[in-house]
């Protein structure tokens, strides 16, 4: 799937992309500030999560609840230093929880990572707009 959109669009996008049946484990790739965050939260949204969502980039993890009783899991490694830490918090029972996991800077546990994954890739465009590419 390749979308082109505006932020303003996100909420549509966001649910195409649940409509397109993703795997539940989803990497998004894409540099600082294109949005991955900004994604994630809406996805959430989508989802049926009615806290306030943040970027987990201090804790490593954030935690919420949808409307009915799903769990979903939103992780941002950009800070982690090396793939024991996410060991160290337990990350292949938040992989293997069969819950929704949303994972930013995914590159820094790569070796960690079930195969059974879907990437979405983000990208600025020149106008302002992104590209996203949903794998």
């Amino acid at each position: 799937m390749n979308i082109v959109f505006s932020l303003d669009q996100i909420q549509e996008v966001a649910e195409q992309i649940i409509a397109s049946n993703p795997k539940k484990i989803i990497l998004f790739n894409g540099e600082m500030g294109v949005g991955k965050t900004t994604l994630i939260k809406q996805l959430c949204k989508s989802l049926g999560v009615k806290d306030a969502t943040s970027s987990p980039t201090f804790s490593l993890v954030n935690e919420y609840q949808t409307s009915n009783n799903q769990t979903v899991y939103h992780f941002d490694f950009y800070r982690l230093n090396k793939e024991t830490e996410a060991l160290d918090m337990g990350i292949d029972d938040y992989l293997y929880s069969g819950n929704w996991c949303f994972i930013e800077w995914s590159e820094k546990i790569a070796s960690l990572l079930p195969e059974d994954t879907s990437t979405i890739t983000i990208e600025l465009l020149a106008d302002g707009k992104r590209e996203l590419k949903l794998a």
